[in-house]
């Protein structure tokens, strides 16, 4: 006797494949270079099943980065605002900015300048739940006085991750991990409680 396969477990694979085929045809050959059709090659599926579940290829890609970032850019809390910055911000950096997942990111980005339904998924799906964790967090640093009362956590955020979407966009490199510390460091001190 056979079984019939799942519907739902074959669906599941293929989305898995889809999205894992979209960021590595993006990683070999650039954003750019990459169509739906050879997503659908690459994942042995249909151009029209990636279209039932996503609109763009923009969405797929995006999608695919959402998960890579995932859990490695959370934020922990050990007490420490700096240690706990250095921490995020390098998977930051290690997770998506560095390497071939960069030039996706970057792509990804360039796209929102003329798909407004893509920017809005990027701020939804990936920025805004990051940038609401960071304010989070130097919001408890501030009130464990790690930061000065009156410390402005939004422009603190844009001037930490700031210099990181400077950098990626203008191809001109991502700070080593000494560098990203020096960095927060002095962000942080701009920010620091005043000496009694």
């Amino acid at each position: 006797m056979t079984s019939t396969p799942n519907p739902q477990r074959r669906s599941e694979k293929s989305h898995r494949a889809t999205l894992a085929a979209a960021m590595d045809l993006c990683s070999e050959h650039g954003y750019g270079n990459v169509t739906v059709e050879a997503i659908a090659a690459r994942a042995g599926v249909s151009k029209k099943t990636i279209y039932r579940w996503w609109p763009t290829k923009g969405a797929v890609v995006l999608e695919a980065m959402v998960g890579i970032a995932g859990d490695a850019t959370q934020f922990p809390d050990t007490g420490d605002i700096t240690a706990d910055l250095c921490t995020q911000m390098t998977a930051v950096l290690d997770h998506v900015m560095t390497g071939p997942r960069a030039a996706v990111y970057a792509g990804i980005i360039a796209e929102t300048q003329h798909d407004a339904a893509l920017a809005r998924d990027l701020r939804t799906q990936l920025l805004a739940p990051r940038i609401a964790a960071a304010r989070d967090r130097l919001l408890v640093a501030r009130a464990h006085g790690q930061l000065a009362a009156d410390a402005d956590v939004d422009m603190a955020v844009d001037l930490l991750y700031g210099p990181l979407y400077y950098r990626l966009l203008l191809h001109l490199g991502t700070y080593s991990h000494d560098r990203l510390r020096s960095h927060i460091e002095r962000v942080l001190s701009a920010f620091a409680p005043s000496a009694a």
